[in-house]
This record gives structure tokens, sequence and C-alpha cells, in this order.
């Protein structure tokens, strides 16, 4: 004991350090060592790094902070050395007084802890590494959690054994264990701890197959304890404690999420009208429809989100260059030729399948030459300038082909046929406009086209849709529509099965009403449970809608393909997902959820120190109409820190293959609209059985550090 309290005061002492700043050396081979001074921010997993080096506007990185998510320290007796498995760099940091440990993990310090020392740091208002009464109530508003005046005295006389009027040292470790202490984890860890008060490495198998469904070995069991035992001694005897047992169930093993999902596991190389394709709409804009900002920065932002259909508006500009904008309104406008520079910077950093440029063109036949040469001299032999291989294709080829490749959508001036007969076409003829174009003026005008755009163009090559009989009978596999938002509903609504046949040869473009000026979004589930693959939002905006696309792409390595169910797929099924019939779609499961508590919840108002929220969770299931459902907890009043509600609901879900599951923590207010404290969503197929923690995230899609809900699963064959 008195060890382990040494340690926890070094390790104390040292984030009080770190989070204060100063010199360290910064290394990054033998021979490369720098001073350079750093600081550890309040989140207690990135570093500030004084710098003066500057950053490109469209680097996609603002900041100086560095991240440090995941290093080991190593102690010795001159230095301590960092150690991170992220990027090569080593720092090394002399202090005056120092005491030393042989080997800390840090990462095993987990997420809970840090967060909590910083709210201990800023709750000790005079550095004295003790904490008064007053700055324990501090230290608890700070942590999101309201009590009486009588409950914070009595904790603080409960820890105060000294009886000093102060909490220090073992003090404050009795108070950390006293406020971190999680009844229902202690409840399942006696259940299936049977021997000698703790768990065998038979008790863990036995917990993993029955509690967590997981059909695993006793290997996998032991390197479960090797990875996450934080005793030594329980760790050499094949044991986990219950500190382990924690541990383990913070991380990616007992996450909701399928970590067998995490990586490309998909068959990509299915045709590409088989999947899928994360799609956006307008991407140049920042903001609204009509006098927001276009930027490059919009098409990385998307890029980085997994997104692979970006959309260009091109319009003449000065000078004979093309620009980028939203057509006769007040948006900014973008250099035609930067976009694409961006685009062949980013496009393949967070996925490598490939990325559909869909151009909504305007420009003189001049300035369309302009185009295609940027297109061509900027994205080089990335551009996709003809079909694979050395004979017409009658289907496309798969993601897995096409790697690293862009494609263009657009007009195209003759068949694709031409691409193998010399390619006889005049140099400029007349096409008619994009849908989406015609459907701003409500008519369309023929334009001309290039002869050089033309043959960019190889697999996705607009046309306009009249009816699925007339696109079968005359459009070929390449030859795709795009539909205007209120268009593809009623097709969905009503001829959903045909809409699925059609989307079994070709591709379709969906994208939202001219009328969203606001850049708002429309539900994209009926149209992906019709089958369309390009099914474009305005990535800008923070929604439900947008949500629930970032869930639909979260697994297969959030490579912006997912394959389509293979009912989606058969030309031989009869899927109708508004009314279901016996069939291979009709998988039915009943899950069980339930919702026991939630942990480090962030305070939505952080200017008022009072201000503690009243947290709700609400559970929603989107998918086929049958199995749109919503249930929700009562809230709980004043704890934000450590809300537990036990509460359990039942679902019954039709089709899983197409379901989305969505978590929304709300901080409840009689008077006005509840504010989102953080959500999650994932598809019902990626979904973990049994004691699972839930990540939240804030609207805009960003990891809330500490913060989770803990649940327990259980889907079942529904009889």
């Amino acid at each position: 004991k008195t060890l382990q309290l040494e340690w926890l005061n070094i390790y104390f002492l040292f984030i009080k350090f770190l989070l204060k700043g100063g010199n360290l050396i910064k290394v990054k081979s033998r021979s490369w060592r720098k001073t350079r001074f750093f600081r550890l921010n309040d989140d207690c997993k990135t570093m500030w790094q004084q710098t003066s080096k500057t950053f490109k506007r469209d680097s996609g990185c603002k900041c100086l902070c560095c991240p440090f998510l995941h290093f080991n320290t190593h102690f010795t007796k001159n230095q301590d050395v960092f150690n991170t498995k992220k990027v090569n760099l080593q720092i090394i940091t002399f202090t005056k007084k120092q005491k030393y440990i042989s080997s800390v993990n840090i990462q095993s310090l987990n997420q809970t802890k840090s967060w909590i020392y910083s709210c201990m740091r800023k709750a000790d208002k005079n550095s004295d590494n003790k904490m008064t009464l007053k700055e324990l109530k501090h230290f608890l508003r700070q942590i999101n959690i309201e009590v009486s005046d009588s409950y914070a005295e009595m904790l603080f006389q409960k820890c105060d054994t000294s009886m000093s009027g102060t909490l220090e040292g073992s003090e404050i470790k009795l108070f950390y264990d006293l406020l971190t202490y999680r009844k229902e984890v202690d409840m399942i860890y006696a259940k299936y701890a049977h021997t000698n008060g703790q768990m065998s490495s038979g008790d863990l198998l036995n917990f993993l197959q029955y509690e967590q469904r997981e059909p695993v070995s006793l290997e996998y069991v032991q390197n479960l304890i090797e990875k996450y035992e934080v005793d030594e001694t329980a760790k050499q005897n094949k044991y986990m404690s219950k500190d382990g047992f924690l541990m383990y169930l913070n991380h990616e093993e007992c996450s909701i999420f399928n970590p067998a999902h995490k990586g490309i596991y998909q068959d990509m190389r299915q045709p590409l009208n088989h999947y899928f394709i994360s799609s956006s709409h307008n991407t140049y804009l920042m903001g609204d429809q009509l006098k927001g900002a276009s930027s490059t920065e919009a098409y990385i932002k998307a890029l980085t989100k997994s997104c692979r259909c970006v959309e260009l508006d091109c319009w003449d500009g000065a000078n004979g260059e093309p620009v980028i904008y939203h057509g006769h309104t007040l948006t900014s406008k973008v250099l035609f030729k930067d976009v694409i520079k961006a685009l062949k910077e980013y496009a393949f950093k967070t996925s490598q399948y490939p990325v559909i440029l869909s151009l909504e063109n305007h420009c003189s036949v001049e300035q369309q030459k302009i185009m295609a040469y940027h297109l061509t001299s900027i994205l080089g032999s990335a551009l996709l300038t003809h079909p694979l291989g050395d004979q017409m294709p009658n289907t496309f080829p798969g993601p897995e082909e096409l790697k690293g490749r862009f494609l263009i959508k657009g007009k195209r001036l003759n068949k694709l046929d031409a691409a193998f007969n010399n390619n006889t076409t005049e140099d400029v003829d007349s096409v008619s406009e994009e849908d989406e174009a015609a459907e701003v003026k409500e008519s369309s005008k023929k334009i001309k086209l290039a002869k050089e755009l033309s043959d960019l163009v190889i697999y996705c090559k607009s046309v306009h849709f009249s009816t699925f009989e007339h696109s079968r009978d005359n459009h070929s596999f390449y030859e795709m529509a795009s539909f205007k938002e209120s268009k593809a509903m009623n097709l969905a609504e009503n001829s959903a099965t045909a809409f699925i046949h059609h989307n079994m040869d070709k591709l379709s473009r969906i994208y939202p009403a001219g009328s969203r000026t606001d850049s708002s979004n429309y539900n994209p589930v009926p149209l992906w449970n019709s089958g369309c693959q390009i099914v474009a939002l305005n990535f800008q905006t923070p929604c439900k809608e947008m949500d629930l696309n970032q869930a639909r792409f979260l697994p297969n390595g959030k490579c912006g393909y997912i394959l389509k169910p293979e009912f989606q797929r058969d030309p031989a099924s009869q899927f109708d997902p508004k009314n279901l019939s016996v069939g291979p779609w009709l998988q039915k499961k009943t899950l069980h959820l339930t919702i026991i508590s939630a942990q480090q919840l962030p305070k939505i108002n952080k200017d008022k120190q009072t201000s503690i929220v009243d947290p709700l969770v609400r559970v929603e299931i989107y998918g086929v109409p049958a199995d749109n459902a919503s249930k929700q907890t009562h809230h709980i009043d004043n704890n934000g820190f450590n809300p537990t509600w036990n509460t359990n609901f039942q679902f019954t879900v039709h089709v899983p293959e197409l379901a989305l599951v969505r978590f929304v923590v709300e901080d409840y207010d009689a008077a006005s609209h509840n504010d989102l404290v953080g959500l999650y969503t994932l598809p019902f197929t990626s979904m973990q059985n049994g004691y699972r923690h839930v990540p939240l995230l804030t609207k805009r899609g960003s990891l809330i550090p500490s913060a989770g809900l803990f649940v327990h699963i259980m889907a079942l064959d529904a009889e």
C-alpha cells in the first residue's frame, strides 16, 4: 500500500508538471535532439508544443496539438523517456527533484483517471496538493455531479482520516476510490469470480462465452489477461483482478462496435453498383446554399469522413480559369484547379478506394477544355481515362480493381463503345444539362460539350431518367441518373422493388431538394432500403441524417464502401421494404437492451459553473418501416458523472442487415427542448452482445473523451 501511494503521488506530481509545462528534449533519432517547450493539455491525451512554424490554410491542421494517445513511459535513473507508438519520437525530461519508478504503462492509466486528475488540478486553487471541503465541492461540480452540502461534508469526513480538515496523499486516494466505485461492475465481477474471489482464466472464459456470446479460446482469454491485468501477481497466476476487469471493460474488445468490423472485411471485388457509396452534395460549401463560403477545406473534411463521391459545380471564371461555386447565388468561388489539387493530395489518405467526381458543368467549351487539362495534368495516372480491360465491358469493375483511381461522372457525347473503335466523335456537340441544374430553372436546355471533357467520362455517364422500363431497354450499365429527393422518395415509397432491381444493374445518385437552402438533409434510410448507392448529403451540416450516414459507413474500415445485402443484389429477389414477405431478408431478431449507467458526461453549459446535466437516454432504430422505433429512459436529476438507470428495452427487428441503432443522451429540460449531451450510431449487425461500453460523440462526430454509456445487449432470433 505504501508503494502504491508513492506511485500515485509520483504520478500526480508528474501530471502536474506536464500540465504546467516545461522544456523537454525532443528526440527523433540518435543524432537529432532539440529542446522544445511542451505542455500537456487538459484532456491529458494531447500535448501542446511551442513552435514558430506556420501551417498552410488547407493543411487540415489548425492547431499545435500533437497526438500522444497511446504511449509507454519508461523512467530511468537520469531521464524520463516517452516512447510513442504513433510516431517515431522520444521526449526526455530533466527535473531538479525526481523520484523514479522502474516501469509504468500510462496506457493502463485509463482516460477516466486522466480526466479526474485534470479536474482535481483545477479544483486545487492554491496548488498545495491538498483538498479542502470547499475545493471538494468545486471539484464535484467540475466533474458534473451535484450533491447536497450534507453529502459532500459526509464524504469529506469519511476520507479525512487524519482529521486535519484537508485531504492529502492516501486520503485523496480513498476519495478517488469512493468516487470511481462502480457497483454494477462489482456485481458482474462477483457473479463470475469463482476462484478465491478472483476471476481465473476459466472464470473469464465462462464470462466471455456465456455473457458476451464470444466463441473464444482459453488462449485468447490468457492474452486478454496479459494485455489488461494491472496486478503482476494476478497476471502471473493467470487471474484477472477487479481492476483488470474494469480495464478490459473500457477497451476495444468490450466496445459495442464489433472489432472484427473495424477493418476491411467485405468482398471488395463485386461490381461497383453493388455497394452503398458515401456521397456528398455541393461538397465545396462550408455553410448554407445561398451565401456560404466555398473552399477546398470542405472537400478535405468530406474526404477525411470517408466520402467517396464529391460534387463540383463548374462555371466560367476570370482569366480563363473555371471556378466552383453555387451558381446564381452569393456563395464565394474557388478555383477548379485548386480543388483538383486538394483532391489529388487528400483523396486516398483515409481510404484507398475510388473517388467519383460528380461534375455539374456550366462552362463554355473553352473552359471545359481547361477543366479537362487540369484533370489530366494534376491527377495523372490516377484519373481513369479508359475502361479496364481490352474489350467493351458489360458490368462495372469492383472497388478493389479501382483502388487509387478517380472516376468522372458527367455528360458524354457518345457510347462507351467508342473508346474501343477510334472514338471519331465531333470535337464539340450538344447535350442536355444535368438533371440537378435543370431542376433549379425548372427546364432543361442544350449545352455544348467539349470532346476532351466528354472522353474522361467512363463508368458514370449522366443520363435523364424517364421510367424503369425505359432505362432497362435503352440505357447501358454505365449510364446513370440523378434523382431529386422528392422523386426518389416517391419511387422508394411506391415502387421500391422496381427501384431495387434498377440498382442491381445501374448506379443511382440522389440529391437534396433545391429548397434546402439552409443545407439541411433528407433521411437517407428509405433510399438505402431501395438499393440506391450514391445518396448525397450536405456533409457540412451536423444532424441526425449525417449521424445515420456516418453509421452506415462505420464498418469495413470506414472506407466509404459498404456491400449491399445479397437480397439487394440477387436478380431473383422480390424484396419490398414496405411490404415484408418471407425471404432471405427476413431474419427477425428480438433485441433486449438494458441501459445500465453512464460515465463522465460533459457539462452542457460550461460558462455556468453550477450547471449540472439531468441526463436521459433515448434508443432509436432506423431501417425498414416495420423496424423504425424509439424508446427512452427517465431522466436523472443533477448527475452527469455516474448516473444509473437500469432500464430495460425490447425491440423487434425484421431486417437486421438494413437496420441502424442510435443512442442519444440528452440533458432534460421541462421548460424547453432538451440539449444534446452525446450520441453514437452503428449498424445493428455490427453490435456485440453482452456487457458493452458505448462511446459518445459530439454533434459534429468528435469523440467525447472519457464519456460513455454502459449497456447490456442480447439480440436473439425471434420465434
